[in-house]
């Protein structure tokens, strides 16, 4: 694998597939008729591939522009990369702060703010941990204990300073790495979707791996249906859909990246108190939010509490909620959703 399709290796990978799902009734003769085929353009980013469906306003042009844009973003917070913000800001790690763009400022002090509101269960200085595993990529192994032990106190939210006026970041300790990987693909799926806003765009699909932003209507003149992901089986099938309109739909899951040794499996959500990955009885997960840096962030944060401390905690959160499947085929789903989130697979219960 090159370098390049290692860009962003992340703490919690989102499932590859969330299939999107159109009605089958024509939509109200008041409506205005929205074309059916989009204008789609799909390239390989951020370690995942990027794709973007217009259903109005079908302009190259608009496309190019978000396109752009991911180039840029990939570019400035790569840590695979040499000579990205973040490599920097990892270099200087125990000697000097360094000035950052501003996409790499909003994205590390959005990881301080997650990491805060966890106590930590979610940290973005996560970085000597995931390179340690590097589950997901040719070099994955099973780290000794020692190595563990070394590791874990190179990872410290608190050990992360950031200067708002003048825009630096520090590392206190050398040997501490920012790793971005839970919140750099629904930060960047924002920026898209706000740019087609901005270019009058009204119904598009954005999709970064699994980081779904689901603008306005489908062509019925209806909320997307979004299929959450089956963890359990290959990519595109389901458990069941959720309706969403300007929404984010993030959805993560225990069985895409693992790594295997002597029949355990050892998946690629590590704990970055115990350095080892987190076991509690999630399969997988789906964040339904207003912003794709908040669901991508809280996909992570909310697994680490399991499912009891993940549902009161979603509960607490205003206009956020996720559906949880369990690894003994259950689904549960917050108040938010509870009325319109559909179970369509007979394999999975859903529970009141």
């Amino acid at each position: 694998m090159t370098k390049f399709k290692k860009l962003f290796a992340a703490t919690f990978l989102p499932l590859a597939v969330i299939s999107v799902l159109n009605g089958c009734s024509k939509p109200p003769k008041t409506e205005k008729e929205v074309p059916s085929e989009p204008l789609t353009k799909t390239e390989f980013f951020m370690g995942t591939v990027v794709s973007i469906s217009l259903y109005d306003k079908k302009d190259d042009s608009i496309l190019e522009k978000a396109f752009d844009r991911v180039r840029q973003i990939e570019s400035e917070l790569s840590i695979n990369k040499e000579g990205t913000e973040i490599d920097k800001v990892n270099d200087s790690a125990g000697k000097a702060p360094v000035k950052v763009s501003e996409d790499a400022f909003i994205n590390i002090k959005k990881g301080i703010e997650y990491s805060r509101l966890t106590e930590g269960s979610f940290d973005i200085t996560i970085g000597p941990l995931v390179k340690l595993w590097s589950i997901g990529l040719p070099e994955a192994k099973v780290p000794s204990s020692e190595e563990i032990k070394s590791t874990i106190p190179l990872i410290g939210y608190k050990d992360l300073e950031i200067n708002e006026s003048a825009k630096t970041v520090y590392l206190k300790k050398s040997g501490m790495k920012i790793d971005l990987g839970g919140i750099a693909k629904g930060y960047t799926a924002d920026v898209i979707s706000q740019i087609l806003k901005d270019n009058g765009v009204k119904n598009a699909l954005v999709d970064l791996g699994g980081n779904i932003y689901a603008l306005g209507n489908n062509p019925e003149g209806r909320p997307w249906k979004i299929g959450i992901q089956n963890p359990f089986d290959s990519r595109g099938k389901i458990v069941g859909y959720v309706p969403v309109e300007n929404k984010s739909v993030v959805t993560s899951g225990i069985y895409e990246r693992f790594l295997e040794k002597d029949e355990k499996k050892y998946h690629h959500i590590l704990n970055p108190f115990t350095g080892y990955p987190y076991e509690n009885e999630i399969a997988g997960i789906s964040i339904i939010s207003d912003k794709s840096i908040d669901g991508d962030a809280l996909s992570t944060s909310v697994f680490s509490k399991g499912l009891e401390g993940g549902m009161k905690f979603i509960e607490t959160l205003s206009d956020v909620d996720a559906v949880f499947v369990t690894k003994d085929k259950k689904v549960y789903v917050t108040s938010g959703i509870k009325d319109s989130f559909k179970l369509t697979n007979e394999d999975f219960k859903l529970e009141n």
